[in-house]
């Protein structure tokens, strides 16, 4: 059972650091989109959304990297405590991660089109997609796993 949990622990601290990169370069690009010559022909609006997703952004990496802060710095814990700490700092990385994301694409698509609808759809849809993905098609599929495991019991 301590073999398993370690096992889990390390699986999950895993996916941060295949996700960690990532995010980070979205960080890197949101920051020198700043520094264009484009960005200062944004509204100030479209400056202070911008500013919106970065912060969001990075408190996408801020909670991906606070289960292997605690793990580093509390050696001697509990595995179930970080286990669990671990997988709800994900799930919790992926609401800013999504909003950060789909603000940009809002932002990306306004500059490429000079309307309004366009960057609408586009960033709407997204949000669409990345909830379905990210929330909805894991619990449907959770869902359907727990009804199988108490229909073969």
């Amino acid at each position: 059972m301590a073999q398993q949990l370690t096992d889990e622990i390390q699986e999950s601290l895993g996916e941060a650091r295949m996700v960690l990169p990532g995010i980070q370069a979205l960080f890197g690009f949101q920051l020198i989109c700043v520094f264009s010559e484009r960005f200062h022909l944004m509204s100030v609006l479209e400056q202070e959304l911008h500013f919106a997703a970065l912060i969001a952004v990075a408190v996408s990496v801020a909670l991906i990297i606070t289960p292997a802060a605690y793990h580093r710095q509390r050696q001697h814990c509990d595995h179930r405590d970080l286990l669990q700490l671990a997988s709800t700092c994900s799930t919790l990385a992926m609401v800013p991660l999504m909003l950060g994301m789909c603000v940009d694409m809002f932002l990306v698509a306004r500059v490429i089109t000079s309307t309004y609808l366009a960057p609408a759809v586009a960033s709407g849809s997204m949000l669409v997609v990345l909830t379905g993905a990210w929330f909805v098609f894991p619990a449907l599929w959770r869902g359907k796993h727990q009804r199988e495991g108490r229909s073969r019991s």
